[in-house]
């Protein structure tokens, strides 16, 4: 399967999240919306009542609070294809996981890089992706840690048709060694989100991962 690139929306305010819908929608069939309230991140991003996408495009929600699940009626009412939670949030997981399930809305679950896998092993059989998560929580930048590539091996091991995704620091120069390590969906930030020519910068990508 080849691996898809997800352009993240990361900003704090309904006009620059408009903005950002326009742009990267003109290109991209899969996007990915960072939340954040100030309970896991210094920075408080756009809320999650003012969060929409056109039809046609594919929206995952990372929800990076730290109590998450007080907000599943409104996700559910937003009917993303998927729903990234942090992995040291707090609340009933497996009953958040049942609830949105129920209504055809895939789980996820996200690693900060400190975070090993061992904590979500024993939960595997109710999430549908893992997010490695190697940048800095509610801001565009960091660093590809191509270290926390065996995370990736391991979840494989014990859940072959897990997808895996991979956020911070992707760029035209590791994009390729992250899909070839077994990343699924490449959720790529700054290098489109801050590029001169956002279209061009997300064709390279592409260019990256076809040659």
């Amino acid at each position: 399967m080849a691996a898809d690139i997800c352009p993240t929306i990361t900003v704090n305010n309904p006009k620059d999240y408009q903005s950002a819908i326009g742009m990267i929608s003109r290109f991209a069939l899969r996007i990915h919306i960072d939340l954040a309230n100030g309970t896991m991140t210094p920075s408080h991003l756009v809320d999650v009542d003012k969060v929409w996408w056109p039809g046609g495009v594919r929206a995952d929600l990372h929800v990076m609070y730290k109590q998450p699940f007080v907000y599943s009626e409104t996700y559910l009412a937003l009917a993303p294809q998927l729903v990234i939670v942090q992995a040291e949030a707090e609340g009933d997981f497996d009953k958040f996981s049942t609830l949105l399930h129920g209504h055809g809305v895939e789980v996820g679950v996200a690693l900060l890089a400190d975070t090993p896998t061992s904590l979500i092993e024993s939960s595997l059989e109710f999430i549908d992706h893992v997010m490695i998560f190697s940048g800095n929580l509610g801001y565009y930048g960091g660093q590809a840690d191509l270290s926390l590539l065996p995370k990736v091996k391991r979840l494989k091991s014990l859940k072959p048709r897990l997808e895996i995704g991979w956020d911070g620091g992707i760029n035209d120069t590791n994009i390729r060694q992250l899909a070839d390590g077994g990343v699924d969906v490449l959720n790529v930030g700054s290098y489109i989100g801050r590029a001169h020519n956002p279209d061009e910068a997300y064709a390279t990508l592409e260019s990256k991962l076809s040659s």
